[in-house]
């Protein structure tokens, strides 16, 4: 029989979770989306902008509504993604599919690893849409949000071997392509290295720096209002939820923390050259980064 995919459900309807909802259905997606979200508040707004079709009523409605579904995708902080995947493999069935958007990847692999390869297991396709905003919530979802952005996924060995676990995963792929995405593969160990750099330490140091500046500054709009543009984007970051980035500074610890010596190294190296030659090969070297 041939798979299709014609039941989600979203688990999580905040920012990524319902910006997925919405960018699914203007892609054209006419089969039915299902939502849970643990905030009422937020789960009432994407039933409302239309993210989601139907609001499950709590833990139990929407354990039953994944039972039914062709593909649950787990959207939230990365150890809410794992509890949630030791609830679901013991109840699917082989040709159902579960993906998520966690921003780190090797602990969700590895337990995805774990959970859910066999033969009488739902399969299992971590991912990573390289998309969001320094706010969060369904009221900032946009069905936009993942146009042109990197979609990572690191499938390593994490599949039941049901052909139809497969056929989903190809056909899940396909929406993310239809969404405006760009569906890429990668190895988790490798993401988390390379986003430690890319995008955790950006966000690390845009918070040092918004932290500091409000010790020193606090709430003087007449002092903070000179820094201006430069000021504006260098801090916009440092409004990113602690909730999300709690656990991705766990789950990547290590990676986060050898980028931050790093860029220590790098600044001390700044403030020993204010007055050298030195600083000029730093600022030329930056501007041949072009992101």
């Amino acid at each position: 029989m041939e798979a299709r995919l014609e039941r989600v459900l979203i688990v999580g309807t905040g920012l990524l979770g319902a910006s997925a909802g919405l960018a699914l259905r203007a892609a054209g997606f006419s089969g039915r989306i299902d939502g849970w979200d643990k905030d009422a508040g937020q789960l009432q707004s994407a039933l409302e902008r239309g993210a989601v079709h139907k609001a499950a009523s709590g833990t139990e409605d929407a354990l039953r509504s994944a039972c039914a579904s062709d593909l649950i995708l787990l959207s939230g902080p990365v150890y809410a993604i794992l509890d949630w995947m030791q609830m679901l493999a013991p109840l699917l069935q082989p040709h159902q599919l579960v993906t998520d958007v966690g921003s780190t990847k090797a602990q969700i692999t590895a337990s995805a690893e774990r959970l859910f390869t066999g033969s009488d297991r739902a399969g299992f396709l971590p991912g990573h849409p390289m998309a969001g905003k320094e706010i969060s919530g369904a009221e900032a979802a946009e069905a936009t949000l993942f146009r042109d952005a990197a979609w990572i996924f690191t499938p390593a060995g994490a599949f039941s071997q049901s052909t139809a676990a497969h056929s989903i995963a190809d056909l899940w792929r396909e929406w993310v392509a239809r969404i405006g995405a760009v569906p890429m593969e990668m190895n988790a160990v490798e993401h988390d290295a390379l986003l430690a750099w890319t995008s955790h330490l950006p966000q690390f140091v845009a918070t040092a720096l918004a932290a500091e500046l409000q010790m020193r500054l606090g709430d003087d709009a007449s002092r903070t209002r000179i820094g201006g543009r430069a000021l504006r984007e260098m801090t916009r970051l440092g409004a990113s939820p602690f909730s999300m980035w709690r656990d991705i500074a766990s789950t990547n610890a290590d990676a986060i923390a050898a980028a931050l010596l790093a860029l220590e190294q790098r600044l001390a190296h700044l403030r020993e050259n204010l007055r050298t030659p030195e600083l000029r090969e730093e600022f030329e070297r930056a501007n041949r980064f072009h992101p």
